[in-house]
């Protein structure tokens, strides 16, 4: 990597964190001027508009996501065990990655209304997820832990519907029986699906 490769994955790092905790809407370039203690020119040439820092930021968060979720989800034992590092690893996305929780419920929340491209990075996004999700109960179903007429967008709605109620229940209601509902209900979710 180029040292200005890695001068622009160092800042984009800083906007993840940033768009964790003040949403993509308020993410600008002087606030991460600010943050990474760079000129706000030296950070317009990377990025040249808000819109293109918040679709890169949005990218680098993908590439968070995939080494934090995605990737220790696929090295674990297919089946029920896989199921519960995918929801084990959201949760350490959620709580220990970013000081402000997931991006991509944040960006939901910004941009569920809002045309443009920053809205279809972000569908595009979460029906990536909600594929995986899919995926990570077939193979669920294909190894005899899941019963064989198990309805797999149901259950990803199911999954991702406990995803964002530990969100809502943890970030805004500061809810200390959060992580406890969002266990049993992962829990009643499996023993629905099982063989």
């Amino acid at each position: 990597m180029s040292k200005g490769q890695q001068t622009k994955t160092a800042i984009l790092d800083e906007a993840v964190r940033l768009a964790s905790r003040v949403g993509f809407n308020a993410l600008t370039i002087g606030q991460l001027a600010e943050a990474t203690e760079m000129s706000k020119s030296g950070l317009f040439a990377h990025f040249k508009s808000k819109e293109a820092l918040q679709l890169a930021t949005l990218d680098r968060g993908r590439e968070w996501f995939t080494g934090v979720v995605i990737r220790p989800t696929l090295a674990s034992p297919r089946g029920i065990a896989r199921v519960r590092t995918l929801f084990d690893r959201w949760l350490v996305w959620e709580t220990e990655t970013l000081p402000g929780g997931c991006i991509f419920v944040t960006g939901s929340i910004e941009y569920d209304d809002q045309p443009g491209p920053m809205r279809d990075a972000l569908v595009r996004n979460q029906r990536d997820w909600a594929e995986f999700i899919e995926s990570v109960a077939s193979a669920a179903v294909n190894e005899g832990d899941f019963r064989a007429d198990l309805d797999l967008q149901q259950f990803a709605f199911s999954l991702q519907g406990l995803i964002y109620a530990y969100h809502h229940g943890t970030r805004l209601l500061r809810d200390p029986k959060s992580l406890e509902h969002t266990h049993r209900g992962l829990e009643l979710l499996i023993d629905s699906a099982k063989a």
